[in-house]
């Protein structure tokens, strides 16, 4: 889900299945952003230009573009799902989107929430069939790119793993957006913390079969 807005995604939710296919290169935007008429799949930001006939304010108006990301001070492109979750270059493709990217705090993108993503993961899927991840982030009050892309206050993420019919298990973490620190939670916590970061009654991120505590 994107915040036309605040030019960042709300969350990503996906299916972790990591393979070993090289991490691609080429950042790509969404052209049904700038007009549902435009194809669906995303496409660099010359062929929406050019093959798609939309201008530069439309693409500019509509989404997150590479130079809003250019010469930034500690911060950098953060992945939401990330391309390492991924398990083949088409996959891996689909996460190097802007729409899947927000300012992340370096440290913490090289650091603490990058250990999360290829080290805590691997050992707590061990066991599971399947695991499903959300990940998230919280708008904050500062802006990059002069105003146009928002900066998250908190990034988050939380996963649901199967293992059999009577077995279920699940995890969440939440970073503020300008340290390198992690913090555990359970998914219940995470879900009580982020009703109140939202200003909403309450927040469910996944069925009810996977445990709180």
């Amino acid at each position: 889900m994107y915040d036309k807005a605040n030019r960042i995604p709300v969350y990503s939710a996906y299916i972790y299945n990591p393979g070993t296919a090289k991490r691609p290169q080429n950042w790509m935007v969404e052209p049904q952003l700038v007009d549902l008429c435009l194809q669906p799949e995303m496409a660099s930001e010359g062929a929406v230009l050019q093959r798609c006939r939309a201008t530069e304010t439309e693409l500019r108006e509509s989404q997150a573009v590479l130079q809003d990301y250019k010469n930034l001070t500690n911060y950098n492109r953060g992945h939401l799902n990330p391309n390492s979750h991924q398990p083949d270059l088409d996959a891996k493709k689909s996460t190097f989107t802007l729409t899947n990217i927000v300012p992340q705090y370096t440290k913490l993108n090289g650091g603490s929430w990058n250990n999360y993503e290829q080290q805590t993961m691997q050992s707590n899927t061990q066991g599971c069939k399947e695991t499903f991840a959300v990940v998230g982030a919280v708008p904050g009050n500062n802006y990059i790119a002069g105003g146009r892309v928002n900066k998250p206050s908190y990034l988050w993420s939380a996963a649901c793993c199967y293992i059999d019919n009577n077995h279920i298990r699940s995890w969440a973490i939440i970073s503020r957006n300008d340290k390198d620190v992690v913090e555990d939670l359970t998914l219940g916590q995470l879900e009580e913390e982020l009703a109140e970061l939202y200003q909403l009654n309450g927040i469910s991120l996944f069925h009810s079969d996977c445990p709180r505590e």
